[in-house]
Protein backbone atom coordinates (compact mmCIF):
# COMPACT_ATOMS: atom_id res chain seq x y z
CA UNK A 1 0.00 0.00 0.00
CA UNK A 2 1.48 3.31 -1.10
CA UNK A 3 -0.49 6.49 -0.47
CA UNK A 4 2.13 8.84 -1.94
CA UNK A 5 1.51 10.68 -5.20
CA UNK A 6 3.70 10.40 -8.26
CA UNK A 7 5.66 13.40 -9.52
CA UNK A 8 3.17 13.76 -12.38
CA UNK A 9 0.21 13.74 -10.00
CA UNK A 10 1.83 16.29 -7.70
CA UNK A 11 2.61 18.48 -10.71
CA UNK A 12 -0.95 18.33 -12.02
CA UNK A 13 -2.40 19.15 -8.61
CA UNK A 14 -0.08 22.14 -8.26
CA UNK A 15 -0.89 23.30 -11.80
CA UNK A 16 -4.63 22.96 -11.18
CA UNK A 17 -4.51 24.82 -7.87
CA UNK A 18 -2.41 27.67 -9.25
CA UNK A 19 -4.75 28.06 -12.23
CA UNK A 20 -7.91 28.02 -10.13
CA UNK A 21 -6.49 30.44 -7.56
CA UNK A 22 -5.95 32.93 -10.39
CA UNK A 23 -8.94 32.26 -12.63
CA UNK A 24 -11.75 31.08 -10.33
CA UNK A 25 -11.34 31.96 -6.65
CA UNK A 26 -11.35 35.77 -7.15
CA UNK A 27 -14.60 35.54 -9.17
CA UNK A 28 -16.60 32.78 -7.49
CA UNK A 29 -18.63 35.10 -5.26
CA UNK A 30 -19.69 37.23 -8.24
CA UNK A 31 -20.47 34.16 -10.34
CA UNK A 32 -22.65 32.95 -7.49
CA UNK A 33 -24.52 36.26 -7.41
CA UNK A 34 -24.85 36.28 -11.20
CA UNK A 35 -26.03 32.64 -11.19
CA UNK A 36 -23.54 31.81 -13.93
CA UNK A 37 -19.82 31.30 -14.19
CA UNK A 38 -18.05 33.26 -16.88
CA UNK A 39 -18.11 30.78 -19.76
CA UNK A 40 -14.74 32.08 -20.90
CA UNK A 41 -13.18 29.94 -18.17
CA UNK A 42 -14.30 26.69 -19.80
CA UNK A 43 -11.77 26.67 -22.68
CA UNK A 44 -9.09 27.73 -20.21
CA UNK A 45 -9.97 24.77 -18.01
CA UNK A 46 -9.77 22.55 -21.07
CA UNK A 47 -6.24 23.78 -21.75
CA UNK A 48 -5.22 22.70 -18.26
CA UNK A 49 -6.67 19.27 -19.04
CA UNK A 50 -9.69 19.01 -16.74
CA UNK A 51 -12.07 17.85 -19.49
CA UNK A 52 -9.67 15.34 -21.02
CA UNK A 53 -8.63 13.41 -17.94
CA UNK A 54 -9.09 9.63 -18.38
CA UNK A 55 -10.23 10.07 -22.02
CA UNK A 56 -7.63 8.31 -24.21
CA UNK A 57 -5.29 10.37 -26.36
CA UNK A 58 -6.68 8.75 -29.51
CA UNK A 59 -9.97 10.57 -28.82
CA UNK A 60 -8.37 13.90 -27.99
CA UNK A 61 -7.96 13.41 -24.25
CA UNK A 62 -4.95 13.24 -21.96
CA UNK A 63 -5.38 9.64 -20.90
CA UNK A 64 -4.31 9.51 -17.29
CA UNK A 65 -5.54 7.56 -14.30
CA UNK A 66 -8.47 8.02 -11.97
CA UNK A 67 -6.18 9.00 -9.12
CA UNK A 68 -5.18 12.09 -11.10
CA UNK A 69 -8.82 12.66 -12.06
CA UNK A 70 -9.96 12.81 -8.43
CA UNK A 71 -7.12 15.20 -7.62
CA UNK A 72 -8.48 17.48 -10.31
CA UNK A 73 -12.04 17.18 -9.00
CA UNK A 74 -10.80 17.97 -5.48
CA UNK A 75 -9.11 21.15 -6.65
CA UNK A 76 -12.23 22.19 -8.54
CA UNK A 77 -14.34 21.55 -5.44
CA UNK A 78 -11.93 23.59 -3.35
CA UNK A 79 -12.10 26.54 -5.76
CA UNK A 80 -15.78 26.46 -6.81
CA UNK A 81 -18.04 23.43 -6.69
CA UNK A 82 -20.02 24.80 -9.65
CA UNK A 83 -16.96 24.29 -11.87
CA UNK A 84 -16.55 20.73 -10.64
CA UNK A 85 -20.12 19.95 -11.64
CA UNK A 86 -19.65 21.26 -15.17
CA UNK A 87 -16.59 19.07 -15.73
CA UNK A 88 -17.87 16.01 -13.90
CA UNK A 89 -21.11 15.82 -15.86
CA UNK A 90 -19.65 16.48 -19.30
CA UNK A 91 -16.46 14.44 -18.94
CA UNK A 92 -17.56 11.89 -16.36
CA UNK A 93 -21.21 11.04 -16.79
CA UNK A 94 -21.42 11.65 -20.53
CA UNK A 95 -17.88 11.23 -21.87
CA UNK A 96 -17.08 8.09 -19.92
CA UNK A 97 -20.45 6.56 -20.86
CA UNK A 98 -19.63 7.06 -24.52
CA UNK A 99 -16.15 5.66 -23.96
CA UNK A 100 -17.49 2.59 -22.17
CA UNK A 101 -20.57 1.78 -24.25
CA UNK A 102 -20.34 3.73 -27.50
CA UNK A 103 -19.54 2.58 -31.02
CA UNK A 104 -16.33 3.71 -32.64
CA UNK A 105 -18.34 6.20 -34.71
CA UNK A 106 -19.94 7.67 -31.57
CA UNK A 107 -16.57 7.96 -29.88
CA UNK A 108 -15.09 9.74 -32.87
CA UNK A 109 -18.10 12.04 -33.13
CA UNK A 110 -18.32 13.20 -29.53
CA UNK A 111 -15.24 12.45 -27.45
CA UNK A 112 -12.72 14.85 -29.07
CA UNK A 113 -15.12 17.74 -28.50
CA UNK A 114 -15.87 16.70 -24.91
CA UNK A 115 -12.17 16.25 -24.13
CA UNK A 116 -11.41 19.79 -25.33
CA UNK A 117 -14.68 21.35 -24.06
CA UNK A 118 -15.60 22.52 -27.53
CA UNK A 119 -18.67 20.40 -26.86
CA UNK A 120 -20.39 19.94 -23.52
CA UNK A 121 -22.62 17.09 -22.47
CA UNK A 122 -25.54 16.78 -20.06
CA UNK A 123 -26.99 13.67 -18.40
CA UNK A 124 -30.75 13.35 -18.90
CA UNK A 125 -31.92 10.84 -16.31
CA UNK A 126 -33.95 12.58 -13.57
CA UNK A 127 -37.59 13.42 -14.30
CA UNK A 128 -40.24 15.45 -12.43
CA UNK A 129 -41.73 12.26 -10.99
CA UNK A 130 -38.60 10.09 -10.98
CA UNK A 131 -35.51 10.75 -8.90
CA UNK A 132 -34.05 7.86 -6.92
CA UNK A 133 -36.41 5.41 -8.67
CA UNK A 134 -34.61 5.75 -12.00
CA UNK A 135 -35.89 2.42 -13.32
CA UNK A 136 -39.43 3.80 -13.57
CA UNK A 137 -38.86 6.83 -15.77
CA UNK A 138 -41.62 7.79 -18.20
CA UNK A 139 -39.84 9.48 -21.12
CA UNK A 140 -40.48 7.25 -24.13
CA UNK A 141 -38.59 6.38 -27.29
CA UNK A 142 -40.70 4.80 -30.04
CA UNK A 143 -39.08 3.06 -33.00
CA UNK A 144 -40.15 4.52 -36.35
CA UNK A 145 -38.36 2.84 -39.22
CA UNK A 146 -34.67 3.60 -38.92
CA UNK A 147 -35.28 6.28 -36.27
CA UNK A 148 -36.46 6.68 -32.69
CA UNK A 149 -38.90 9.38 -31.65
CA UNK A 150 -38.40 10.65 -28.07
CA UNK A 151 -41.07 12.34 -25.98
CA UNK A 152 -40.82 13.34 -22.33
CA UNK A 153 -39.36 15.70 -19.76
CA UNK A 154 -36.19 15.77 -17.66
CA UNK A 155 -35.50 17.86 -14.56
CA UNK A 156 -32.49 19.21 -12.64
CA UNK A 157 -30.12 18.64 -15.54
CA UNK A 158 -26.65 20.15 -15.03
CA UNK A 159 -25.26 21.84 -18.18
CA UNK A 160 -28.74 21.53 -19.70
CA UNK A 161 -28.78 24.94 -21.38
CA UNK A 162 -25.09 24.83 -22.35
CA UNK A 163 -24.80 21.28 -23.66
CA UNK A 164 -24.28 20.23 -27.26
CA UNK A 165 -25.34 16.64 -26.59
CA UNK A 166 -27.75 15.18 -24.05
CA UNK A 167 -27.40 11.59 -22.91
CA UNK A 168 -31.13 10.88 -22.59
CA UNK A 169 -32.58 7.80 -20.95
CA UNK A 170 -35.97 6.80 -22.34
CA UNK A 171 -38.34 3.87 -22.12
CA UNK A 172 -38.44 1.56 -25.14
CA UNK A 173 -40.62 -1.04 -23.40
CA UNK A 174 -42.67 -1.38 -20.23
CA UNK A 175 -40.32 -3.94 -18.71
CA UNK A 176 -39.23 -1.81 -15.72
CA UNK A 177 -35.50 -1.06 -15.58
CA UNK A 178 -34.93 -3.54 -18.44
CA UNK A 179 -37.07 -1.35 -20.67
CA UNK A 180 -34.77 1.70 -20.48
CA UNK A 181 -32.51 2.66 -23.39
CA UNK A 182 -29.88 5.42 -23.71
CA UNK A 183 -29.63 7.90 -26.60
CA UNK A 184 -27.15 10.60 -27.61
CA UNK A 185 -29.41 13.48 -28.57
CA UNK A 186 -27.98 16.65 -30.17
CA UNK A 187 -29.49 19.57 -28.29
CA UNK A 188 -30.12 21.40 -31.56
CA UNK A 189 -32.56 18.70 -32.71
CA UNK A 190 -36.10 19.74 -33.63
CA UNK A 191 -38.42 19.37 -30.65
CA UNK A 192 -35.64 19.65 -28.05
CA UNK A 193 -35.94 22.54 -25.59
CA UNK A 194 -33.95 23.43 -22.46
CA UNK A 195 -35.21 25.93 -19.90
CA UNK A 196 -32.86 27.13 -17.19
CA UNK A 197 -33.86 26.74 -13.53
CA UNK A 198 -33.04 29.85 -11.52
CA UNK A 199 -33.14 30.51 -7.79
CA UNK A 200 -31.16 27.45 -6.64
CA UNK A 201 -29.92 27.38 -3.05
CA UNK A 202 -26.38 26.56 -4.14
CA UNK A 203 -24.22 25.66 -7.15
CA UNK A 204 -25.65 28.78 -8.74
CA UNK A 205 -22.74 29.18 -11.13
CA UNK A 206 -23.57 26.05 -13.12
CA UNK A 207 -26.55 25.90 -15.45
CA UNK A 208 -29.38 23.65 -14.29
CA UNK A 209 -32.30 23.03 -16.62
CA UNK A 210 -35.52 21.30 -17.46
CA UNK A 211 -35.41 19.44 -20.76
CA UNK A 212 -38.48 19.04 -22.95
CA UNK A 213 -38.53 16.49 -25.76
CA UNK A 214 -41.51 16.80 -28.08
CA UNK A 215 -41.22 14.21 -30.81
CA UNK A 216 -37.43 14.48 -31.05
CA UNK A 217 -36.31 12.24 -33.90
CA UNK A 218 -32.87 10.63 -33.80
CA UNK A 219 -31.41 7.86 -35.97
CA UNK A 220 -30.82 4.40 -34.56
CA UNK A 221 -27.10 5.21 -34.70
CA UNK A 222 -27.72 7.66 -31.82
CA UNK A 223 -28.64 4.81 -29.48
CA UNK A 224 -25.90 4.22 -26.90
CA UNK A 225 -25.56 0.51 -26.30
CA UNK A 226 -28.35 -1.95 -26.98
CA UNK A 227 -32.06 -1.56 -26.38
CA UNK A 228 -32.79 -2.21 -22.71
CA UNK A 229 -29.20 -1.49 -21.66
CA UNK A 230 -29.89 2.09 -20.56
CA UNK A 231 -30.44 1.40 -16.86
CA UNK A 232 -27.15 -0.50 -16.70
CA UNK A 233 -25.38 2.40 -18.43
CA UNK A 234 -26.94 4.92 -16.05
CA UNK A 235 -26.00 2.97 -12.92
CA UNK A 236 -22.46 2.36 -14.15
CA UNK A 237 -22.08 6.08 -14.86
CA UNK A 238 -23.45 7.04 -11.46
CA UNK A 239 -21.13 4.65 -9.63
CA UNK A 240 -18.14 6.48 -11.13
CA UNK A 241 -19.89 9.82 -10.82
CA UNK A 242 -20.21 9.31 -7.07
CA UNK A 243 -16.44 9.17 -6.81
CA UNK A 244 -16.23 12.49 -8.64
CA UNK A 245 -18.84 14.08 -6.36
CA UNK A 246 -16.99 12.74 -3.33
CA UNK A 247 -13.69 14.14 -4.59
CA UNK A 248 -15.30 17.54 -5.08
CA UNK A 249 -16.63 17.33 -1.53
CA UNK A 250 -13.11 16.63 -0.26
CA UNK A 251 -12.05 19.85 -1.95
CA UNK A 252 -14.95 21.70 -0.35
CA UNK A 253 -13.99 20.38 3.10
CA UNK A 254 -10.39 21.42 2.43
CA UNK A 255 -11.57 24.90 1.46
CA UNK A 256 -13.55 25.14 4.72
CA UNK A 257 -10.47 24.09 6.66
CA UNK A 258 -8.13 26.59 5.04
CA UNK A 259 -10.67 29.40 5.23
CA UNK A 260 -11.48 28.70 8.88
CA UNK A 261 -7.82 28.63 9.89
CA UNK A 262 -7.04 31.85 8.02
CA UNK A 263 -10.00 33.71 9.54
CA UNK A 264 -9.38 32.35 13.05
CA UNK A 265 -5.79 33.60 12.93
CA UNK A 266 -6.75 37.11 11.88
CA UNK A 267 -9.91 37.60 13.98
CA UNK A 268 -9.34 38.82 17.53
CA UNK A 269 -11.68 38.68 20.51
CA UNK A 270 -10.93 39.26 24.17
CA UNK A 271 -7.51 40.55 23.17
CA UNK A 272 -6.27 37.47 21.30
CA UNK A 273 -6.66 35.51 18.07
CA UNK A 274 -9.72 33.27 18.21
CA UNK A 275 -7.51 30.49 16.81
CA UNK A 276 -6.16 30.19 20.35
CA UNK A 277 -9.53 29.31 21.85
CA UNK A 278 -9.94 25.61 22.54
CA UNK A 279 -13.48 25.31 21.18
CA UNK A 280 -12.49 27.02 17.93
CA UNK A 281 -9.59 24.59 17.63
CA UNK A 282 -12.03 21.75 18.25
CA UNK A 283 -14.11 22.78 15.22
CA UNK A 284 -10.99 23.13 13.09
CA UNK A 285 -9.80 19.70 14.25
CA UNK A 286 -13.15 18.19 13.25
CA UNK A 287 -12.88 19.69 9.75
CA UNK A 288 -9.30 18.47 9.40
CA UNK A 289 -10.27 14.94 10.43
CA UNK A 290 -13.15 14.87 7.96
CA UNK A 291 -10.88 16.09 5.15
CA UNK A 292 -8.41 13.27 5.69
CA UNK A 293 -11.01 10.56 6.20
CA UNK A 294 -13.03 11.57 3.13
CA UNK A 295 -9.90 11.87 1.01
CA UNK A 296 -8.78 8.36 1.90
CA UNK A 297 -12.19 6.91 0.99
CA UNK A 298 -12.05 8.70 -2.37
CA UNK A 299 -8.51 7.55 -3.08
CA UNK A 300 -9.49 3.95 -2.32
CA UNK A 301 -12.36 4.13 -4.82
CA UNK A 302 -10.10 5.72 -7.45
CA UNK A 303 -7.49 3.02 -6.88
CA UNK A 304 -10.10 0.32 -7.48
CA UNK A 305 -10.97 1.98 -10.80
CA UNK A 306 -7.31 2.14 -11.78
CA UNK A 307 -6.98 -1.57 -11.01
CA UNK A 308 -9.85 -2.43 -13.32
CA UNK A 309 -12.41 -3.11 -10.60
CA UNK A 310 -15.19 -0.97 -12.07
CA UNK A 311 -18.46 -2.87 -12.13
CA UNK A 312 -17.57 -5.05 -9.15
CA UNK A 313 -19.51 -5.07 -5.90
CA UNK A 314 -16.32 -4.03 -4.14
CA UNK A 315 -16.09 -0.84 -6.18
CA UNK A 316 -19.78 -0.01 -6.00
CA UNK A 317 -19.74 -0.15 -2.21
CA UNK A 318 -16.49 1.83 -2.04
CA UNK A 319 -18.01 4.52 -4.26
CA UNK A 320 -21.14 4.68 -2.10
CA UNK A 321 -19.08 4.95 1.09
CA UNK A 322 -16.91 7.70 -0.38
CA UNK A 323 -19.90 9.67 -1.63
CA UNK A 324 -21.90 9.24 1.58
CA UNK A 325 -19.10 10.19 3.92
CA UNK A 326 -17.63 13.02 1.87
CA UNK A 327 -20.96 14.71 1.14
CA UNK A 328 -22.08 14.62 4.76
CA UNK A 329 -18.60 15.77 5.82
CA UNK A 330 -18.89 18.75 3.47
CA UNK A 331 -22.09 19.87 5.21
CA UNK A 332 -20.48 19.44 8.64
CA UNK A 333 -17.36 21.32 7.58
CA UNK A 334 -19.35 24.19 6.10
CA UNK A 335 -21.42 24.48 9.28
CA UNK A 336 -18.23 24.60 11.35
CA UNK A 337 -16.76 27.16 8.97
CA UNK A 338 -19.73 29.47 9.45
CA UNK A 339 -19.47 29.02 13.21
CA UNK A 340 -15.79 30.00 13.15
CA UNK A 341 -16.64 33.12 11.16
CA UNK A 342 -19.56 33.99 13.42
CA UNK A 343 -21.87 36.66 12.00
CA UNK A 344 -19.47 37.28 9.12
CA UNK A 345 -20.09 33.74 7.93
CA UNK A 346 -23.74 34.53 7.30
CA UNK A 347 -23.13 37.06 4.52
CA UNK A 348 -21.71 36.49 1.06
CA UNK A 349 -18.79 38.88 1.50
CA UNK A 350 -17.02 35.82 2.89
CA UNK A 351 -17.03 32.32 1.34
CA UNK A 352 -18.45 30.39 4.31
CA UNK A 353 -22.12 30.83 3.37
CA UNK A 354 -21.46 29.71 -0.21
CA UNK A 355 -19.65 26.62 1.06
CA UNK A 356 -22.74 25.58 3.01
CA UNK A 357 -25.17 26.27 0.16
CA UNK A 358 -23.00 24.35 -2.29
CA UNK A 359 -22.42 21.47 0.11
CA UNK A 360 -26.06 20.85 0.88
CA UNK A 361 -27.00 19.46 -2.53
CA UNK A 362 -24.11 16.99 -2.47
CA UNK A 363 -26.14 14.79 -0.12
CA UNK A 364 -28.95 14.69 -2.71
CA UNK A 365 -27.76 14.26 -6.25
CA UNK A 366 -26.20 11.20 -7.89
CA UNK A 367 -27.84 9.17 -5.15
CA UNK A 368 -29.05 10.61 -1.84
CA UNK A 369 -27.32 9.76 1.42
CA UNK A 370 -30.25 7.45 2.19
CA UNK A 371 -29.78 5.60 -1.10
CA UNK A 372 -26.07 5.16 -0.35
CA UNK A 373 -26.91 3.68 3.06
CA UNK A 374 -29.35 1.27 1.43
CA UNK A 375 -26.68 0.16 -1.05
CA UNK A 376 -24.10 -0.31 1.70
CA UNK A 377 -26.59 -2.11 3.95
CA UNK A 378 -27.67 -4.39 1.12
CA UNK A 379 -24.04 -5.28 0.41
CA UNK A 380 -23.42 -6.13 4.06
CA UNK A 381 -26.59 -8.16 4.65
CA UNK A 382 -27.45 -9.47 1.22
CA UNK A 383 -31.02 -8.28 1.78
CA UNK A 384 -32.77 -5.46 -0.09
CA UNK A 385 -34.39 -2.94 2.26
CA UNK A 386 -36.99 -0.28 1.54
Amino acid sequence: MDLSLSEEQEAFRALARDFLEREAVPHRQQWDRDESVDLAIIPKMAEIGFFGLTIPEEYGGLGGDYATYVLGMEELGRADSALRGIVSVSNGLVGKSILGFGTEEQKQEWLPGIATATKLGCFGLTEPGTGSDAGNLTTRAVRDGGDYVLTGQKLFITNGTWADVALVFARTSDDGPRGVTAFLVPTGADGFEAREIKGKLGLRGQATAELFLEGVRVPASARLGEEGQGFKIAMSSLDKGRVSVAAGCVGLVQACLESSVAYARERTQFGREIAGFQLVQEMIADISLDADAARLLVWRAADLLDRGRAGTAEFRVAASKAKLYASEAAVRAANHCIQVYGGAGYVDEYPAAKYLRDARVMTLYEGTSQIQKLLIGRAETGISAF
